[in-house]
């Protein structure tokens, strides 16, 4: 087998490229959708702050994952960013463990106003599969005030899109009012 290897390493035959993997209709017209509204709310500049606040990571994957060439959410004008300071929203993923629950408030105070509030997965809306264990608050309702909730367990990226999607249609209805 080792012989077999070297030798396709060795040998000067041109590699087959990769086929781009491609997204389907529906998934494409739902990224589409999430840059017309982002384009009309924010003008392709809206920034989130993920707060893991204790979670089993399921959640920051699918939020991860947003972020890869599949879906390149960046390309529509969303993006995580590593400060509050730098946020227009922050989206929290986890049972919000009593540990984390300082941190949680301190990065609210740190972002900027008008601050959105993101509850992302089950487990951040009530607790989920933790809830009325000692070390969760039940919920983030519990800790900030939430704007908006997208459910799953975990949401897959396509929820979130959808979830953020929602999320500035309220955003534009609240400013032409």
């Amino acid at each position: 087998m080792i012989k077999h290897i070297l030798k396709n390493m060795l040998s000067k035959k041109p590699c087959e490229k990769i086929s781009k993997i491609k997204l389907d209709e529906k998934e494409l017209e739902l990224l589409n959708k999430l840059k017309d509204k982002v384009l009309k709310v924010y003008g392709r500049s809206f920034r989130i702050r993920q707060v893991d606040a204790g979670s089993c990571n399921a959640c920051e994957w699918e939020c991860t994952a947003l972020t890869n060439p599949f879906y390149d959410i960046q390309r529509f004008g969303v993006d995580f960013v590593a400060s509050p300071r730098h946020a227009d929203a922050i989206l929290v993923t986890g049972p919000i463990s009593r540990q984390m629950q300082l941190a949680l408030i301190k990065t609210y105070k740190a972002t900027p106003s008008p601050k959105i509030v993101i509850a992302c997965g089950d487990c951040t809306i009530d607790g989920g599969i933790f809830k009325d264990s000692y070390p969760v608050t039940n919920g983030v309702h519990n800790v900030l005030p939430v704007d908006f909730y997208i459910k799953g367990c975990p949401p897959s990226p396509l929820d979130i899109a959808e979830g953020l999607i929602t999320l500035m249609d309220i955003i534009r209805d609240k400013k032409n009012k």
